[in-house]
């Protein structure tokens, strides 16, 4: 699915994510990322401008490391309902692996609430000399019934790794002195109900 148009649309917010201060970065210019609340999902369209080719896509453990996609290029969606310090943690790596994580509170790993999905969150990436694009699609309902129809707090972040370099770190907000995409403060962006849902 293409949601490139979608960046002119009046229902999508369009977020600039900033890099974190102590990990400045030569290859990008900018990440933004285009978010829609249609019915019971978000779509997400995360775009990278910059000198693609610097940057490290494809890692060489990437048919490994399906755990910790945050150590190479990845793109990072934080999920709350507004009130509540529980939150799901979406890692999609543009390589097409994907990771689910779900959390009582701050970092508190809950297990017995992790949601199954049946189908990817990732369903488009597209790559060019200057821009890497990656679509994504989460079903609210399978959060909770209750995700569908509740105020949501979002945090958006993108982890980039460089062919040669160190990570940096980019999100709506760095409210932290180091890199920290799980700050209360970063769940910065407010996605009300679909008043047709009210």
């Amino acid at each position: 699915m293409d949601f490139s148009s979608s960046w002119s649309d009046k229902s999508t917010r369009t977020i600039d994510l900033t890099c974190h201060p102590t990990t400045p970065s030569d290859e990008v210019g900018t990440i933004r990322v285009a978010v829609s609340r249609i019915d019971a999902r978000l779509e997400l369209s995360f775009r990278v401008e910059g000198d693609v080719p610097r940057i490290c896509i494809t890692p060489d453990d990437a048919h490994q490391s399906l755990v910790e996609l945050w150590r190479h290029t990845c793109f990072e969606i934080f999920v709350a309902i507004e009130g509540l310090e529980a939150y799901h943690e979406f890692n999609l790596a543009p390589v097409g692996h994907w990771r689910v994580y779900a959390f009582r509170a701050n970092r508190d790993p809950d297990l017995a609430d992790l949601p199954l999905l049946l189908e990817s969150p990732i369903v488009g990436v597209r790559v060019a000399k200057q821009s890497l694009e990656l679509d994504a699609r989460v079903a609210l309902a399978d959060l909770s019934p209750i995700h569908p129809d509740s105020p949501l707090r979002l945090g958006l972040s993108a982890v980039i790794e460089p062919v040669h370099g160190r990570l940096s770190f980019w999100a709506i907000i760095n409210p932290a002195a180091r890199p920290d995409f799980h700050h209360p403060e970063a769940f910065a962006l407010r996605l009300e109900v679909p008043s047709f849902r009210k």
